[in-house]
């Protein structure tokens, strides 16, 4: 009876097997539609429009933290360059913020007291808490990892009064895989120390650069706890200074002076503008990046380049074919993205609001840099795979392989993909992308024109494509297999 029923298992998993095949016969896209997509593809080759918005962005408006000034100009330029390019629709979909900023300077006074006096190069975390009015100094606990963190006492007095260092360091990867895991520290570590009676937190950056800059990056707050605590992240240079001092056994003090703190709610929006399709206009392709930035840096990396990508993919498609693509092409200027998708959350629940979420076909955000595109991965129903595919070979002549099926779609279509909408992911060689990552040193100068020109026409065809056909890609979709281990982190 066993063997029968195993055999009778094998048979039905062979014939599950058959059945996909079938259901994913080779797709091929009709001959013009190849030649257009070809076309716009080729097209973007040429363009550096997309470098050019980005420079302008960055030098206009510069770094773009969320809810203060200098992003509400970032959100009045971005509808300034939908109306000139001829976009429709424009607009600026505004949602209320709790602004946080870090007080006085970028930089905070930090400093080793003993036994080696010096100062260190560190930067207070999103969300953190000031220290105390003229500051606080105790004594620092080592830990080399987040890890043994976790595994260390956690009575309520067990760090009373110290500071705590947590080590670990990001390795390179293309994919840019290693971040979740470095990044504990930072989202959920002052959470572990204020438990324990710990008076601040510092931490190794996390980022892959050994250059003397340190990485921000917001914290998480799980059931809306603020925390009470200070907490900054230490150059990478200075974080061996320290792990080197540890090693020696010495008893290790610092002084630290921060500003940063909550500053009460303020607004902030989502820039939209769209190119109407002419026979499925309700039918959206929803394409865009984020336009704020930290305050450390103009954000050319994160997340001006992406900005500049998909606007200039999009004019490239309005401008040069004859007529729209048949279903709505929607770009979106994501604001607050930094400071938790608070941008791309209000767009989903919008969306929800209004009864239009369902008409989101397809989704995809560039927000990984400005390396050139390796890899098309996708999150759609097992039916649409075959087009999928098939798009997959039009972009090959770009030196981009196809993915898996088990894709995001991008920080901001986090969301809209938890609501059932499927995503697509032009995934980006990242290798180098975290020695810039959310520091001072995300400048223009580490854009490469060539490679953001490959971007361009890689969404140009992309989207349009995506845009022209009408496939279901919510079609035969498995919600269990909505993530990819190996897809390109959020912020």
């Amino acid at each position: 009876m066993l063997r029968t029923a195993m055999t009778l298992g094998a048979a039905g998993a062979l014939a599950s097997m058959a059945a996909l095949a079938d259901a994913q016969e080779r797709f091929e896209l009709p001959a013009e539609m190849s030649q257009t997509a070809r076309m716009l593809a080729e097209a973007g080759l040429e363009s550096d429009y997309a470098y050019e918005i980005t420079e302008d962005l960055t030098t206009r408006i510069g770094p773009r933290l969320a809810g203060t000034p200098a992003e509400h100009a970032a959100l009045e330029w971005g509808v300034a360059l939908f109306e000139e390019l001829g976009f429709e629709n424009v607009r600026i979909e505004e949602f209320p913020l709790d602004l946080w900023t870090r007080g006085r300077s970028i930089y905070e006074e930090v400093a080793i007291t003993a036994p080696f006096p010096q100062e260190l190069y560190a930067i207070s975390l999103g969300g953190a808490a000031a220290t105390p009015e003229g500051g606080l100094e105790a004594e620092v606990v080592f830990f080399d990892s987040y890890d043994d963190l976790l595994e260390a006492d956690d009575a309520p007095d067990a760090l009373a009064g110290k500071l705590v260092f947590v080590n670990d360091r990001m390795e390179r990867s293309i994919t840019g895989e290693g971040y979740g895991w470095a990044n504990r520290k930072r989202t959920q570590g002052w959470r572990e120390v204020e438990a324990r009676g710990g008076v601040g937190l510092l931490i190794r950056s996390v980022g892959t650069s050994n250059n003397r800059f340190a990485h921000t990056g917001m914290m998480s707050f799980p059931d809306e706890e603020m925390p009470e605590i200070p907490a900054l992240a230490v150059s990478a240079p200075d974080a061996d200074q320290i792990e080197r001092i540890a090693a020696m056994g010495e008893t290790i003090t610092i002084r630290m002076t921060t500003y940063a703190g909550w500053r009460g709610e303020v607004t902030s929006g989502n820039v939209i503008g769209e190119i109407v399709g002419r026979e499925a206009p309700e039918e959206i392709v929803i394409i865009g990046a984020h336009i704020d930035s930290w305050d450390t840096a103009p954000g050319a990396l994160d997340d001006g380049a992406g900005i500049g990508i998909t606007v200039d993919a999009a004019r490239l498609i309005m401008q040069m074919l004859p007529e729209n693509p048949r279903r709505t092409i929607r770009v979106v200027m994501f604001g607050a993205e930094e400071v938790g998708l608070v941008g791309a959350r209000a767009y989903a629940q919008a969306r929800m609001d209004d009864g239009t979420l369902e008409n989101h076909v397809i989704g995809s955000e560039s927000d990984f840099g400005a390396g050139p595109v390796w890899r098309f991965s996708s999150g759609v129903g097992a039916d649409a795979l075959p087009v999928l595919d098939a798009i997959g070979e039009e972009l090959a002549f770009l030196g981009i392989e196809r993915g898996g099926n088990e894709s995001g779609g991008g920080p901001d279509m986090i969301p809209l993909q938890m609501l059932g909408v499927p995503m697509a992911r032009l995934d980006q060689d990242g290798t180098d992308y975290f020695d810039y990552h959310h520091t001072p040193n995300d400048t223009m100068d580490k854009i490469d024109p060539e490679n953001m020109r490959q971007n361009v026409a890689a969404w140009a065809a992309f989207t349009w494509l995506v845009a022209e056909l009408d496939t279901d890609f919510r079609a035969g979709r498995d919600a269990e297999d909505d993530e990819d281990e190996d897809a390109q982190p959020s912020e």
